[in-house]
């Protein structure tokens, strides 16, 4: 076994944002890309919302969703997959906050704290985005056991900006079926 699997399944939740281009087929693409990665299985996808922009305001506005993910990688190795479906994606890092064909974010792996110098679970700053919080709150079951769903229902009853979220399409994931593995 190499150090980028464990034997054991984890249950991740990741957010995916794009605001440039084909913003819902890059999510979609997105999707598929993370089906295809070894180690890796999308299990339950949010709707789509399109939201402003936060931060930096001169750019057009985002499709924003979540996804519960199952993996035997490690988060390190997840976030890796993950990085490199957005550079085949087309993700360059111009501006902070700023415009981007797709953003893949690793949310939260099993209620585990991590810190280390690429990455910080849970992330550091999910509570207080409402483009995070609303799609995420879609997916994750009111029975969920790591404290997740409290931590989120927490979050929304404080949070701004959720009136700045609206619905676009309610699914854009057909679980994996129907494309084709190049």
């Amino acid at each position: 076994m190499n150090n980028h699997s464990t034997s054991e399944e984890s249950e991740a939740y990741i957010a995916l944002g794009a605001n440039l281009g084909d913003r819902e087929g890059t999510l979609v693409e997105a999707l598929h890309q993370l089906e295809d990665s070894e180690g890796v299985q999308v299990v339950r996808c949010s709707g789509v919302y399109e939201t402003e922009p936060v931060g930096y305001l001169d750019q057009p506005q985002f499709l924003n969703m979540a996804a519960l993910l199952r993996t035997t990688l490690t988060p390190e190795a997840l976030l890796n997959v993950m990085l490199e479906i957005e550079n085949r994606l087309g993700r360059t890092r111009d501006v902070r906050f700023g415009p981007r064909t797709v953003d893949l974010d690793l949310l939260w792996v099993e209620g585990r704290s991590l810190d280390v110098p690429e990455l910080t679970l849970p992330h550091p700053r999910m509570f207080e985005r409402a483009f995070v919080l609303v799609p995420l709150n879609d997916i994750v079951p009111q029975n969920e056991h790591s404290g997740l769903r409290g931590l989120i229902t927490k979050a929304l009853e404080d949070i701004d900006g959720k009136e700045g979220i609206r619905l676009w399409t309610t699914s854009v994931w057909d679980g994996g079926s129907g494309h084709s593995v190049s």
